[in-house]
């Protein structure tokens, strides 16, 4: 039962593509809801992630990293972050200490300019960094905008991650607990089995394939002996893209298939049996239709 005083509210995590956006909604769930890979714009949706305690209840939603875009993809992903600003108690600014400033994050604090709610500016990777190093950057980042705090930590490694929920929550008005306390995250099953596997081929595959793929679930129940069997297609634009995602002689497929299962079986707390196909759509990255048909809606 939540408590009279209890605070609960939406926090949107936005910044540069690939600078740990993900990494810090896992560590901060305890579990992995969100894909993790070294290519930079591979979140493509708003993944919502609940953070719950006795106190409060904070709703995660990890954006698509803004980036210039070069499809229409693109342009779904930069509409999807930028309207998410609109919807939350707190925004986190996130930030790579590691790579340095650059026009994508003056990019950003210019869209955040016009944001009302609080903006937390979160430096993160510091464990990449030499300590001395931290307090330029910070004062670089206070020149350029008015923070409501700001945080270093190492969303990897989970240091200073408790301070920076502490900080969050000071942001958040008196709520209801919107979700159970075990819940979290919003996304039904299917999507983030979709997203597990899609994680494990963009780790796999190369430079050419990943932003060409999607993977949608089509068949998902339990079967009479207890095994969830799960059928995924995987959906590439060009036929060499397809041999690719297959690998000689069906194994780069398996392996993909191999790696997802074992993440898969982690969250769902049961044996799967995961069956993949691949099945090409050209250019379905640049087609209304086609997106609207993967999952890709278009926000308001």
């Amino acid at each position: 039962m939540a408590k009279a005083s209890y605070k609960s509210g939406f926090v949107a995590i936005v910044g540069r593509p690939n600078v740990g956006k993900s990494t810090l909604m896992n560590q901060v769930i305890g579990q992995k809801i969100a894909i993790m890979s070294d290519k930079p714009q591979t979140t493509r949706n708003k993944i919502h992630g609940v953070y719950t305690t006795d106190e409060a209840q904070i709703v995660f939603l990890d954006t698509p990293g803004i980036h210039k875009r070069q499809s229409k993809l693109g342009d779904y992903m930069n509409q999807t972050a930028l309207n998410t600003l609109k919807e939350v108690e707190a925004v986190l600014f996130l930030t790579d200490v590691s790579e340095g400033f650059g026009g994508g994050d003056r990019f950003i604090i210019d869209q955040l300019k016009s944001v009302k709610t609080p903006v937390i500016l979160v430096l993160n990777k510091i464990d990449k960094i030499e300590p001395d190093a931290l307090l330029p950057i910070i004062e670089q980042y206070s020149k350029l905008h008015e923070f409501a705090e700001i945080v270093p930590i190492s969303a990897l490694n989970g240091n200073n991650v408790e301070r920076l929920l502490e900080q969050v929550a000071k942001y958040l008005p008196e709520g209801p607990q919107y979700y159970p306390a075990d819940q979290i995250t919003d996304h039904p099953e299917q999507f983030v089995c979709a997203e597990l596997i899609r994680e494990k081929i963009l780790h796999l595959t190369r430079e050419e394939v990943p932003h060409s793929i999607a993977v949608t679930i089509e068949d998902m129940r339990v079967q009479d002996n207890g095994v969830v069997y799960i059928s995924a297609v995987i959906f590439v634009e060009r036929d060499s893209q397809k041999g690719i995602i297959i690998g000689k002689q069906g194994a780069l497929l398996k392996e993909v298939g191999k790696q997802a299962r074992q993440d898969i079986q982690n969250l769902l707390g049961s044996k799967i049996f995961l069956e993949l196909w691949v099945k090409v759509k050209k250019d379905w990255r640049n087609q209304e239709r086609v997106l609207r048909d993967l999952g890709f809606h278009r926000d308001a």
